[in-house]
């Protein structure tokens, strides 16, 4: 009777290794699922609006608020979408080999939330900007109405400021909605792809949503009101996310993904030679009782990509 109360007692934990916030083991009914990950869906719709919210009329407020020229524009424009996709190579690296997905997400999400409010401000006081200029002006061809040092590094610092906290906040959300599922159980295991679809439902819809209406807004209403309103929205959304924090399922910092990856580069150049095992299980380091009792998870081998 004993042996049976402690395998029930072990069926209420997860088995792939999550635990709570304070690391220790969380129970499956009480964490997880889709009552963790709806936070999670609901803050990348948000998230994506504020995003594309600023990129999507970037270059239009660079040349007619800034005065930048179009090349100028198109150039800062692309810089800053280069830096937006290298951040999250550094943020990637810290949530798993130091902080945790969780607190490297809500450290950066600080900072991202900093950098739009930034934004908003260099958008609304005029002091930040140059002078009108251009038809209907006394400066038609804004030859004398440059923005100032001081004016463009304001500007750019706000859009760096935000670029650094997307580096947090991008390889971390999806990857917290992936451990909220347990591969080890087969109900969970069914569970995880549905999560992806609505995953990317989310930011379909808010990519549009910003690219229409609030694209609309900054043309016709103001640029204020039309940054203010995705700013608003981020905060929005990491509130809702931390709203979830009771429910989610966290995965420990391990070593540095880089080394390992390295360690199997320099283990396939020295075994290149070594004869391939009939039995798949043999490929692997542990057994199959070994995993279980670890709570790891054991990639199938495939012969897809033998070379």
């Amino acid at each position: 009777m004993a042996e049976i109360d402690f395998v029930a007692h072990e069926a209420e934990y997860t088995k792939d290794g999550t635990v709570d916030l304070k690391g220790n083991p969380i129970l499956k009914s009480k964490s997880g699922g889709w009552n963790a990950c709806f936070f999670v869906v609901v803050y990348e719709v948000f998230e994506r609006m504020a995003y594309y919210g600023i990129s999507s009329n970037l270059v239009l407020y660079l040349t007619e608020k800034l005065h930048q020229g179009t090349v100028a524009s198109s150039n800062n424009v692309t810089n800053w979408g280069g830096t937006i996709w290298m951040t999250p190579v550094i943020g990637a690296y810290i949530a798993d080999a130091h902080l945790g997905r969780y607190r490297t997400f809500v450290l950066s999400a600080l900072i991202y939330i900093l950098g739009m409010c930034l934004l908003t401000i260099s958008v609304s006081l005029p002091s930040l900007r140059p002078p009108p200029c251009g038809l209907n002006t006394s400066d038609p061809t804004c030859s004398n109405k440059k923005a100032s040092t001081f004016q463009l590094a304001f500007f750019f610092l706000s859009l760096y400021t935000l670029a650094i906290g997307t580096g947090g906040t991008k390889p971390n959300i999806s990857t917290i909605g992936a451990d909220q599922f347990d591969v080890l159980d087969s109900k969970e295991r069914t569970q995880k792809p549905s999560f992806f679809n609505w995953w990317m439902f989310s930011i379909f819809f808010g990519t549009l949503f910003a690219n229409t209406v609030l694209v609309y807004i900054q043309d016709n209403v103001g640029w204020t009101v039309g940054y203010a309103l995705p700013t608003i929205g981020l905060v929005i959304s990491v509130a809702i996310f931390l709203a979830g924090t009771p429910f989610y399922r966290h995965k420990l910092p391990s070593d540095s993904p880089l080394t390992k990856m390295a360690r199997v580069l320099v283990a396939a150049c020295k075994k290149w030679k070594a004869p391939v095992p009939s039995d798949p299980e043999e490929l692997h380091e542990l057994d199959l009782a070994d995993y279980k009792k670890k709570k790891q998870f054991m990639m199938e081998s495939t012969t897809s990509l033998r070379f």
